[in-house]
């Protein structure tokens, strides 16, 4: 049998049978979940980030790369169910495979979301239980969700009745504890039991009060040994880090162990890192390592569908500010951009003047 196919299996045999239920659990039922998802494609991904993973972050990053996986910023479901901002989920087709990220926390809007995401041609949607923001914090949903965990698998088997689409958590290792593993274990194991497909385990634990979103994201230790471990003992799920992860190197190293990889801010500030994942992480030599000439030539034809809808071009310039990241000219390259983008307003005028300094820098030894 395929293991991408493998029953979620817990010690022991029932009837012959591998089964998995939480100890206890209200949701009163046995479940054997086959995932769905597509392992291949889970072997590297980008984590979604507010502001900064939008459609034309995607399409720039898709032409970095073939195979890795996107997703969107945080969609919070109430915006798009109660407030009709349906515009949250366009999205184009040079973006590829692309997840959609809800926040939310009841079951019958996050059903809701859930549906609209599949019709909008997003190829899995992912529910947000890590983000430790005041704003999110006040609505009870992100990173509050470790805290309830059987709430938390209520959503998720809402959202599984609702699609046919992989459904996926993306969590930290805790919240507000110093037993991590032990939350960390009976929040996994709710929402397998609820049938969630695949974990991606921000390895950090997340304080809710004294820490803002950013120093969420940097004082608490990363702890991928306990990402290890939640593997051992769950070895027939689907279990991906994220946090503190670099460059392509680090990813593989952790990929001897996981399922998956998920890199953040590191892939927005030095972008070009995602050149090589085609071959370094998905084993495709099918084509040459594109350079950062070739993406800026082929976002040009996109840039001028873009001038031609009327949105000023900075929506989608601002995206490649770090393209040249540890390069000689990098600070000329970011001031070129900087500067320009709000004089030229909507006129693509500036990627063709992006592509004649690129190939200048690309040519500098």
């Amino acid at each position: 049998m395929d293991v991408g196919h493998q029953p979620i299996i817990h010690p022991g045999r029932v009837m012959g049978r591998f089964f998995f239920r939480l100890a206890g659990s209200r949701l009163g039922r046995y479940v054997v979940s086959m995932s769905a998802l597509d392992r291949q494609r889970h072997l590297l991904s980008i984590a979604p980030m507010m502001d900064w993973t939008d459609r034309h972050c995607r399409v720039f990053l898709r032409l970095l790369s073939r195979h890795v996986l996107l997703y969107s910023e945080m969609l919070p479901v109430d915006a798009l169910i109660i407030g009709g901002a349906f515009h949250l989920l366009s999205r184009r087709e040079e973006e590829g495979a692309v997840v959609a990220q809800l926040g939310g926390v009841h079951p019958e809007r996050l059903a809701d979301g859930a549906r609209r995401v599949e019709d909008a041609g997003f190829v899995e949607v992912n529910l947000n239980a890590g983000c430790p923001s005041h704003r999110v914090q006040q609505a009870g949903i992100g990173a509050c969700l470790m805290k309830t965990p059987l709430v938390a698998a209520r959503a998720v088997a809402s959202m599984k009745r609702a699609v046919s689409i992989p459904v996926t958590v993306k969590h930290r290792i805790g919240v507000d504890t110093v037993d991590a593993e032990s939350q960390l274990v009976q929040f996994v194991a709710a929402l397998a039991d609820a049938g969630c497909d695949g974990f991606i385990v921000h390895a950090r634990l997340a304080h809710l009060r004294g820490l803002n979103p950013k120093q969420n994201r940097q004082c608490p230790a990363l702890r991928p040994d306990i990402v290890y471990r939640l593997k051992a003992r769950f070895p027939h799920l689907h279990i991906e880090l994220n946090g503190g992860i670099h460059d392509l190197e680090e990813a593989a190293r952790h990929l001897a162990h996981l399922d998956g990889v998920m890199i953040g801010r590191a892939a927005y500030r030095n972008p070009f890192l995602l050149a090589g994942a085609d071959r370094a992480i998905f084993g495709d030599f099918s084509r040459p390592t594109p350079s950062r000439v070739d993406v800026l030539r082929k976002l040009i034809d996109y840039g001028e569908r873009l001038a031609a809808e009327g949105e000023p071009i900075w929506h989608l310039a601002r995206h490649l500010l770090g393209l040249f990241h540890g390069r000689p000219g990098a600070r000329r390259w970011r001031r070129f951009l900087s500067e320009h983008p709000h004089r030229m307003a909507a006129s693509a005028r500036l990627l063709q003047e992006s592509l004649r300094l690129a190939e200048t820098l690309e040519a500098t030894p």
